[in-house]
């Protein structure tokens, strides 16, 4: 036999035995818990006009804005390849600036304050 078939049925056999695993697993002891359904901690039987708390949309936005600075900033190690290459550290600084400057204020305004 050569390799690319012994690892081809290999594969194929620990994909079997793992899906069977998944499917046979869960079922071994259900109770009320396991078999409710579960939607981002909310009591899915109680009412779906529940208030929601804004300052977890504040940690979100933050959480998306720094997200995106990493985005925005991947270039950079590329950037000596440009024909000006001082421009995107450049704007990489004020994009940084400015959103340290909002983290800051939004701390000195209490706003990731979780308890109130």
């Amino acid at each position: 036999m050569s390799l690319i078939t012994v690892t081809i049925a290999i594969t194929a056999l620990t994909s079997l035995i793992l899906s069977i695993l998944a499917f046979w697993l869960p079922t071994l002891a259900p109770n009320s818990e396991k078999m409710s359904p579960y939607e981002c901690g909310f009591d899915p039987l109680g009412t779906a006009r529940m208030p929601f708390s804004l300052r977890f949309f504040l940690v979100a936005i933050l959480f998306l804005l720094f997200d995106l600075e990493i985005a925005l900033l991947l270039p950079l190690p590329w950037a000596d390849q440009l024909n000006s290459p001082l421009t995107t550290p450049m704007w990489a600084a004020i994009i940084l600036l400015l959103l340290t400057l909002g983290l800051i204020y939004e701390w000195l305004q209490g706003g990731l304050e979780w308890a109130e």
